[in-house]
């Protein structure tokens, strides 16, 4: 079978072995088919030699979580996030790929009527404990949501699709801490209602490109995009490579971290007499230190707001959210999240993270966990931070 991968992209790996310490699906099965270097052998058997796409196979490639902490490790320049893309297209356009209940989930992701109707109904039916504990939701997901605020122009702040309808306060708080810094700041809304990120992932390619066609059209102009979900800004940065196109390109080098366009401005900020008095863990999520590699800016920014910033000390590796990964690999995803809470320090109050996946992944193994423009926006404000913390008890 044809997984569309470039022959010289799957042949860059030497098989070394580095990647295998950051692989969370290795580090917690040592199975080889679970590894980087099992998943390109098999990759290489099934394209070069014709191998049959066994349920070995397939389990190989469904099992991956797409953190992309291989590549950074990999010193022969592996694009295994792009290898993994272009086998789940090929096997989702093959019918072997994305199960066609997460096909249709997807779906409303670029309906945003449909997405919040959607979404304030999960909620009602959260607070009445319908919704089993396995899916990680949060009890408290929002029924309604408070309107977006336009300031001026000088950048857009992309607000997508899952972050909007469930952790929509993150947007907020981020747009008033760039308002603090003397920008306009208008949001995105439903012109461009989804990044594709997801689809991406599932190998819903026609989907994923069609969306990223959409959100370009939508911020259009040459103001700088700061998306506050690691995911999300993981995607937009990679259209030039989705969409294969120079305006693509030129497209996604308008787009920043939220952290990384702050840490650019941290003088225009206003400082603060008292920092919180907090001990903030940062989490990195995966697609911000992996795949934008800007994840120190969350350090820069949130340094003068708080009274102590820890590290959490497992070399970045995931944490098991990975999009719709603990929905999909459920006992996987918890297997990678308990090796990333066994080396959270004891003294941490709180979980900084930039991704919405993530920060309800933790969230519902009941860690404190807040974004950090949220702590950042707090002590602006003077405000009391969210209580994001144990957030699904019900059985």
């Amino acid at each position: 079978m044809d997984l569309r991968i470039e022959p010289e992209d799957l042949n860059k790996c030497v098989q070394c072995g580095l990647c295998l310490p950051h692989c969370p699906t290795y580090r917690v099965t040592a199975d080889e088919s679970m590894s980087p270097r099992g998943r390109i052998a098999l990759m290489r058997a099934v394209q070069n030699d014709g191998a049959p796409l066994t349920a070995e196979v397939l389990r190989s490639f469904d099992t991956c979580v797409q953190c992309r902490g291989c590549e950074a490790a990999c010193p022969s320049g592996v694009p295994y996030g792009h290898l993994m893309e272009s086998a789940r297209e090929a096997l989702a356009d093959a019918d072997e790929g994305a199960p066609r209940w997460l096909k249709a989930g997807l779906s409303v992701l670029g309906r945003p009527t449909l997405l919040r109707a959607g979404s304030s109904a999960l909620a009602v039916a959260s607070r009445l404990r319908l919704v089993p504990k396995r899916f990680g939701l949060p009890n408290d997901l929002p029924i309604k949501r408070e309107p977006h605020h336009t300031s001026g122009d000088d950048v857009w702040l992309f607000t997508g699709c899952v972050m909007d309808v469930w952790q929509r306060d993150v947007h907020h708080a981020t747009r008033r801490v760039i308002e603090a810094a003397g920008f306009g700041v208008r949001s995105s809304g439903d012109a461009a209602p989804c990044c594709g990120a997801l689809h991406t992932h599932a190998g819903i390619g026609d989907e994923a490109r069609m969306l990223a066609t959409r959100t370009m059209e939508a911020l259009d102009g040459d103001a700088p995009i700061v998306v506050d979900s690691a995911g999300c800004g993981a995607a937009m940065k990679e259209y030039g490579h989705l969409l294969g196109t120079e305006e693509a390109k030129v497209f996604s080098a308008r787009v920043f971290d939220a952290h990384e366009f702050l840490a650019a401005h941290l003088d225009r900020l206003p400082s603060v007499e008292m920092p919180l008095e907090l001990t903030v863990a940062v989490q990195d999520p995966c697609h911000l230190r992996h795949v934008q590699r800007v994840h120190l800016t969350s350090r820069d920014v949130l340094r003068p707001f708080v009274r102590d910033l820890v590290e959490i000390e497992d070399d970045g590796i995931c944490c098991g959210a990975g999009g719709a990964y603990s929905l999909l690999q459920p006992d996987l995803s918890t297997q990678i999240r308990e090796r990333k809470l066994a080396h959270v320090p004891d003294g941490a109050s709180v979980i900084a993270s930039a991704n919405p996946g993530c920060s309800m992944h933790l969230a519902a193994a009941g860690l404190r966990t807040v974004h950090p423009m949220q702590i950042v926006d707090a002590a602006l404000r003077g405000t009391p931070l969210p209580d994001l913390g144990a957030r699904n008890s019900h059985p």
